[in-house]
């Protein structure tokens, strides 16, 4: 009886473990969470670049704000059960959903295109890739990938440092 009372006592322990372990989009968005502030930086061209992320909705959602010359573009990142979500609201016009995976050592999240809205044949294309890389708690690259009609990639890195 001893043995048993011992044998369920420790399954507890591992079930209540389990219940408690963050997933790896769980752990992915913290992650992401921690770039909230403004960033400044340069662009694949050494362009300016001016990015900023807020935490919203109750710490469920993050926001992204590229500000360009033309248009701003906005992405939002949110957990969706045991998946990482990342809607991009382009200046194409369309908004390509995206999967986020994070690597083994947590630094980088890279998402790849699920689906979009409103996306046309009569649009240049759409975003259909983005590697945020997690240099230290200052410093982030973001590697973003167009995906032209006619099946061409076009990329951009944005080299970020934060605000102080």
């Amino acid at each position: 009886m001893k043995t048993l009372r011992i044998a369920v006592s420790f399954l507890l322990v591992l079930l209540a473990t389990a219940a408690t372990a963050e997933s790896d989009s769980q752990k992915s968005f913290a992650a992401l969470k921690t770039l909230a502030g403004s960033w400044t930086g340069k662009g694949s061209q050494g362009q300016p670049v001016q990015v900023s992320y807020r935490v919203t909705s109750g710490g469920s959602a993050l926001m992204s704000e590229i500000q360009g010359e033309k248009e701003d573009m906005v992405s939002m990142f949110h957990p969706d059960g045991d998946r990482l979500l990342m809607t991009h609201y382009c200046e194409a016009g369309n908004q390509p959903r995206m999967v986020g995976a994070v690597s083994p050592d947590g630094k980088t999240i890279t998402f790849n295109f699920l689906d979009a809205t409103n996306l046309t044949a009569a649009q240049p294309g759409h975003m259909g890739h983005l590697v945020v890389t997690l240099v230290d708690a200052n410093h982030h690259t973001e590697a973003w990938e167009f995906t032209n009609n006619d099946g061409s990639k076009m990329h951009e890195v944005f080299d970020l440092q934060r605000k102080n």
